[in-house]
């Protein structure tokens, strides 16, 4: 059921952006906002999804599969968007997109991450699948399983990595890119999923765990907010 819920997902995203772009070409400004949210809304909705599957045996080996498989789908199926608030500000800062436009994506990012944690609460709220159960009573499922100092390094670490090999990998060949980042961003779950989530995005990071932001907003958007775009800025300097 699950698989067959992200499936649909990534279907009916994949016609609406289709329809976006035969209707909207000659509108940009809204062709932008609606592409970048219908994109955006595709990884949180899937993301919080995979989320219920993280227990799902033989552990980790299922969330690790299905999380590359997932990752390697969006980035097929998604080609031109950001879907991260830290990929927007790149082309921002070099100059490349007006603060206009820039500002526009990041709006529907945040706009698609409310939407897909309404969406995804229906969706629980029907109790379809075994991980459904109970889902909505978790509240703030916190993914902060250290110190906020010790989860801060972590998610600005991954951040400067993740950003660090999409910088690198812009020579490879598409076919290719989109498996390595699917296998980097795998890793990087393997390796901090247990302390942090190793989200190292704030539009999916609040999409996940709002009520977390609700209840300890200060120290969550320090290390989900800030510590990402922080990471993307030193990259930015450095190169």
């Amino acid at each position: 059921s699950s698989l067959l819920l992200m499936s649909g997902v990534v279907v009916t995203v994949g016609l609406c952006r289709r329809l976006a772009r035969r209707r909207l070409r000659s509108r940009p400004l809204l062709f932008a906002f609606l592409v970048e949210m219908f994109s955006t809304f595709q990884i949180c909705a899937c993301t919080s999804e995979l989320s219920l599957l993280g227990n799902v045996e033989p552990k980790p080996h299922t969330a690790l599969t299905l999380t590359y498989g997932f990752t390697v789908l969006h980035g097929l199926t998604l080609a031109g968007s950001t879907c991260n608030p830290c990929g927007t500000l790149q082309p921002m800062w070099a100059g490349g997109t007006s603060l206009r436009m820039g500002g526009l994506k990041i709006a529907a990012q945040f706009v698609a991450a409310v939407l897909a944690r309404v969406f995804m609460y229906f969706v629980w709220s029907l109790e379809m699948a075994e991980p459904h159960l109970g889902a909505l009573s978790q509240g703030c499922s916190s993914p902060m399983q250290t110190t906020e100092m010790q989860a801060f390094c972590i998610e600005l670490l991954f951040s400067v990595v993740f950003q660090l090999a999409v910088l690198q990998a812009e020579s490879v060949n598409p076919k290719y890119r989109v498996h390595l980042i699917a296998l980097l961003i795998t890793m990087l779950v393997y390796a901090g999923g247990n302390l942090t989530g190793a989200i190292f995005n704030p539009v999916l990071a609040f999409s996940l765990h709002a009520d977390c932001f609700y209840d300890k907003f200060l120290s969550y958007s320090l290390v989900y907010w800030i510590a990402p775009c922080l990471g993307k800025f030193l990259i930015l300097y450095v190169f």
